[in-house]
């Protein structure tokens, strides 16, 4: 679905985290965004403070964080942001920030997993000696939602408003995997690692732990009767500067083409900003989406077995009690 084409929910493809986000007023809301200094993170950020959301960016440069804040204030002098320091490469961090922000007794409306790194050239461990893709796009993500969900659900309760977790994932999670989809057994083997992005890597088995994640996550909330939603997303391919402006004509051209093809940062945050702020997702929760509207994930990614099967493997390594 691109550009002006709608889909059911009446936006595309094209549309703007600001467009699908117009008219809404957000001041009785509280989100938390990972990863929130730059790309689509900076966008859903800046989106969602200027629908008056108290935005609470989870970042692991404070000093960059810090710089952005006062950017946005400069533009936005009533808007309500604060800077809190995460890391999640580290599990450490991840529990330091959830006790701070827990600490502060703030209210949690809406969380949005947003960070995520790409394969580095070389196999690389993170400060708990996992796998450092797997680590941070997933077992991090994982670790900072089961520890905030107490917050999370007493905000819904005390609020009787919906609270909204959203995990970013990509359509790579159809194409970066094998048929098993997860091989528990070698996420930490250096000979099965690759650093490829769009092959099978660690980039797409850890996008598909984000749709499985949400979704039995969503199974789990639906059980125990809280009124939170989880959803995921694929924002699109974004158009950055992919072919260096220094390689050369070829290059140079196809940086020109590539950007009429690709989003831009606005509409690669609209899915985000939609599924945080919008009316017409009210209720709708294990679902997967794309261009402001829902698709089918893949078939692995539907998988409730493989989903448990995550989810307990998860919660043996971050040795959490949920």
């Amino acid at each position: 679905m691109w550009c002006g084409v709608k889909g059911e929910s009446g936006f595309s493809a094209g549309d703007t985290g600001e467009k699908v986000t117009k008219g809404i007023d957000g001041s009785a809301l509280t989100c938390i965004i990972t990863g929130s200094t730059n790309g689509i993170g900076k966008e859903t950020a800046r989106v969602l403070a200027l629908r008056g959301v108290h935005v609470v960016m989870a970042v692991r440069n404070v000093t960059a964080g810090g710089k952005l804040k006062e950017e946005f204030l400069q533009k936005m002098p009533n808007a309500r942001i604060d800077v809190m320091e995460i890391d999640l490469n580290s599990m450490d961090s991840v529990r330091k920030f959830a006790s701070a922000y827990i600490s502060r007794g703030l209210p949690l409306n809406i969380l949005i997993n947003n960070a995520g790194i790409i394969p580095a050239a070389k196999f690389t461990l993170s400060k708990d000696n996992i796998e450092q893709v797997f680590a941070v796009n997933h077992l991090g993500q994982f670790l900072l939602t089961n520890l905030l969900l107490d917050t999370m659900k007493k905000t819904a309760r005390e609020s009787q408003i919906e609270g909204r977790i959203i995990n970013l994932s990509s359509d790579l999670h159809r194409r970066g995997v094998g048929k098993e989809g997860i091989v528990f057994d070698k996420i930490n083997d250096e000979k099965s690692y690759s650093d490829a992005t769009f092959g099978k890597s660690p980039y797409g088995m850890t996008k598909l732990c984000n749709v499985l994640h949400t979704n039995e996550l969503t199974r789990r909330l639906k059980e125990e009767g809280a009124n939170i939603t989880a959803n995921s997303l694929h924002p699109g391919l974004i158009a950055t500067n992919l072919f260096s402006a220094n390689g050369g004509a070829v290059n140079w051209i196809m940086t020109k083409v590539m950007v009429h093809i690709l989003k831009n940062i606005e509409q690669g945050a609209s899915t985000s900003c939609y599924l945080a702020l919008n009316p017409k997702v009210a209720g709708v929760s294990g679902e997967y989406f794309r261009d402001n509207n829902r698709v089918a994930p893949s078939k692995l990614a539907r998988d409730p077995v493989l989903a448990k099967k995550l989810w307990d493997y998860s919660v043996s390594l971050t040795e959490s009690k949920y």
